[in-house]
């Protein structure tokens, strides 16, 4: 097993609501914005929540194995997401064992409301974005959910975490902000995620530092690259 953030994306639903700090500068409201003047048809409603269920069976069309990020332009558990869809979306990537599939989500109450009533093929992995200490409840959330693989977005990282519990965890990402009212990173934020790593044998891969225009990708922390750890 090994990181990987960069894939296909899948978006059968777009558009979402901001739920905590770590939304703030969100860009895939920006995204849809700019998709909406450029009359993207996904995007007529720019960032209102909208479900695409022509766009559930994208990803049996493709044989050669992927990765997709599932809906980077929204939260497959959003408050709005019926149900019966969500069951949809997992029942299209049980179909599809060839391919690899990374949900991200805010909304771990949900998260662990709907797990019961999806089957988590080991091709399903989840994740949940932890912004601050403040969040860290998210990680417990996760970790009762079955997904074979589950793991962590600390971005944007907007503040430091201590005492991280990573029981149950296989990798954790690690990023600041971008874009034009980006909050600043601090490196001992990143050392303390990553020693926490170390220490408990879990992936970690630095995304970026905070910026309008950050380096990105496994830049050069301490004098070397921590981009895939231990």
């Amino acid at each position: 097993m090994s990181i990987q953030i960069l894939g296909r994306r899948w978006n059968p639903v777009t558009g979402c609501t901001k739920i905590s700090p770590g939304c703030r500068g969100c860009y895939a409201a920006s995204f849809a914005k700019r998709l909406q003047g450029m009359k993207n048809k996904r995007y007529v409603n720019a960032f209102q929540l909208t479900l695409h269920p022509d766009l559930l069976d994208v990803p049996l069309k493709r044989k050669k194995p992927e990765t997709y990020f599932v809906n980077s332009m929204s939260d497959l558990y959003h408050k709005d997401v019926p149900l019966d869809f969500i069951q949809k979306a997992f029942s299209v990537m049980g179909q599809c064992p060839q391919h690899t599939f990374q949900i991200l989500t805010k909304r771990s109450d949900l998260l662990v409301q709907h797990a019961p009533h999806v089957t988590w093929g080991d091709n399903v992995w989840q994740g949940v974005s932890v912004e601050s200490q403040d969040y860290v409840f998210r990680i417990d959330d996760m970790r009762k959910v079955p997904a074979k693989i589950r793991f962590i977005y600390f971005e944007p990282l907007i503040g430091p975490i201590t005492n991280l519990n990573l029981d149950g965890i296989h990798w954790a990402v690690v990023g600041g902000e971008s874009g034009p009212s980006w909050r600043p990173l601090e490196k001992q934020w990143v050392r303390d995620i990553r020693d926490a790593c170390v220490a408990q044998g879990v992936k970690f891969f630095f995304k970026q530092y905070a910026g309008l225009h950050p380096e990105s990708l496994g830049r050069e922390l301490d004098g070397r690259e921590w981009s895939q750890i231990p």
